[in-house]
C-alpha cells in the first residue's frame, strides 16, 4: 500500500541527530552490517551467479578467439618470429572486459535505494542506529564487491593475454587496480540516481546515460569543436627544396619553408577526452617500449594513450615534410632532421579523467546520502515509507 506522508517535526533537519548520530556518522560495525546484508541477497540471487558463469564463458571465449585468430594470421604472414602480439590480444580483452564492465555494474546499483523503498524495507534500516552514510556506503560497498567479482574472473584471461608478449608484466596490474576504480565510480553513479528518482527503470536509464555521456558524447564534442579550435597560421617547414623536379635521380635538397595552413589547437580541447574510463585505462597502462611504435603495432592501448597524449601536447611548431620523401636511385633516404620529434611521454591523461571520475562517483554519494537524511520534511507522492 502506498501512502502520501509528509513529515514534520521539531527534530533537527540534520538526519540521525535525533538519535545522537550524524548523517556522515560513521563505523566499522554499521558499514559491515549493511554490507553483508547486501551481499547475502545477491548472493542468494540465481541471476547474479548466471550473470557471472556468463561474463566468464563470454570473457573467456573473446580471448581464445582473439588469441587464436592472430596466430593463424601470424602463421600466414610468416611473421611467427617476428613482434609479438600479445600486446593486440591483451588490448582488445582489456577493452571488452571494460566494455561488458560498464553494462553490468549500473544494474548492481541502481535499484539499491528504490528498489528497497517500493519493497517496504528501507524505511526498516532508517530507524535503526545505521547512519545516512553507512546505509549508503555499504550498499555502495556491496555493488562494489559484486562488481569486482565480475573483474575477478576476467584476470586469468588477462593473465592469459598478457603471456602473449609486447606488454610489461606490471601493466595487469594498473589495469586491474583502474578497471576496480572505474566500476566503484558507475556503482556509485547508480547509487546517487537510485536514491534520486523513485523507479529502478529510471535510476538505471539515467546511469547509462551519464556513462554513455562520458564515453561517447564528450569525445563526439571534441571532434565537432575541431573547426573552431582550428586557426590559420604562417608555419615554419622543412620542405623540399622549391622548384625540384621529381624526374631526376639525384635526392632533393631540404630547406625551411614558410607556410599558411590551419593550425588545430587540440590543446584546447582535450579535456573532454580524459574522463573517458577507456581513455583512464589506456593511458595509466606502463607500455613496454616506445609508445608511438607500438601504437604503430596495432596495439590499442598504446594507440589511444597515444592519441589522447599528442590531443593534450598539441601544436609542436615547426614540422618536417622532408626527411621522410627523401628518395635516391629508387631507395629512401632519411637525412637528419632538424625538426626534434614529439614528446607525448611526460603528458599524463589519466589523473585528470580519473580525478573527474571520483569527484562523479562522489557526487552520486553525497547525493544519496542527502535524500536518506531523516526527518524528511516532505516525500514525492507516492512513495513507500514501510
Amino acid at each position: 500500500m502506498s501512502v502520501d506522508v509528509e513529515v514534520v517535526g521539531s527534530a533537527p533537519a540534520d538526519g540521525g541527530a535525533a538519535r545522537g548520530r550524524g548523517t556522515w556518522s560513521l563505523s566499522w560495525h554499521g558499514l559491515r552490517t549493511v554490507t553483508e546484508l547486501e551481499l547475502r541477497q545477491r548472493v542468494r540471487s540465481t541471476r547474479w551467479k548466471t550473470a557471472l558463469i556468463v561474463w566468464f564463458v563470454v570473457v573467456g571465449l573473446i580471448t581464445l578467439l582473439t588469441t587464436g585468430a592472430f596466430q593463424i594470421l601470424s602463421d600466414d604472414s610468416g611473421l611467427g618470429g617476428g613482434e609479438p602480439f600479445g600486446g593486440t590480444v591483451y588490448s582488445i580483452v582489456v577493452g571488452f572486459v571494460l566494455f561488458l564492465g560498464l553494462l553490468v555494474a549500473p544494474t548492481l546499483s541502481s535499484g539499491a535505494i528504490n528498489g528497497d523503498r517500493n519493497a517496504g524495507t528501507l524505511a526498516t534500516l532508517q530507524v535503526t542506529l545505521l547512519s545516512p552514510a553507512e546505509i549508503v556506503l555499504g550498499k555502495l560497498a556491496a555493488a562494489w564487491i559484486a562488481a569486482l567479482a565480475f573483474l575477478v574472473a576476467s584476470i586469468p584471461f588477462l593473465a592469459w593475454a598478457l603471456v602473449g608478449g609486447g606488454v610489461h608484466w606490471f601493466a595487469l596490474l594498473t589495469t586491474v587496480l583502474m578497471l576496480a576504480l572505474v566500476l566503484g565510480v558507475v556503482c556509485a553513479i547508480g547509487l546517487g540516481f537510485s536514491a534520486l528518482v523513485s523507479k529502478t527503470s529510471g535510476s538505471a536509464v539515467l546511469t547509462y546515460l551519464t556513462i554513455g555521456a562520458v564515453t561517447v558524447a564528450l569525445p563526439i564534442l571534441f571532434g565537432l569543436l575541431v573547426p573552431v579550435t582550428s586557426t590559420t597560421e604562417e608555419v615554419e617547414v622543412w620542405d623540399i627544396e622549391a622548384g625540384y623536379d621529381w624526374e631526376e635521380t639525384t635526392a632533393p635538397e631540404c630547406e625551411w619553408r614558410t607556410h599558411e595552413m590551419p593550425v588545430w589547437h587540440s590543446e584546447r580541447t582535450w579535456w573532454l577526452l580524459a574522463p573517458n574510463p577507456f581513455v583512464v585505462v589506456a593511458d595509466a597502462q606502463p607500455l613496454q617500449g616506445d609508445v608511438q611504435e607500438l601504437a604503430n603495432n596495432a596495439n590499442m592501448l598504446a594507440m589511444l594513450q597515444y592519441g589522447v597524449r599528442y590531443a593534450r601536447t598539441g601544436d609542436t611548431g615547426p614540422q618536417d615534410w622532408c626527411s621522410d620523401f627523401v628518395y635516391e636511385n629508387g631507395r629512401e633516404v632519411r637525412p637528419d632532421s632538424p625538426v626534434e620529434p614529439v614528446q607525448v611521454t611526460d603528458q599524463l591523461v589519466w589523473p585528470w579523467g580519473l580525478g573527474f571520475d571520483l569527484l562523479l562517483g562522489a557526487g552520486g554519494v553525497v547525493v544519496a546520502v542527502n535524500r536518506l537524511r531523516i526527518p524528511t520534511t516532505e516525500l514525492p507522492q507516492g512513495t513507500r515509507v514501510a
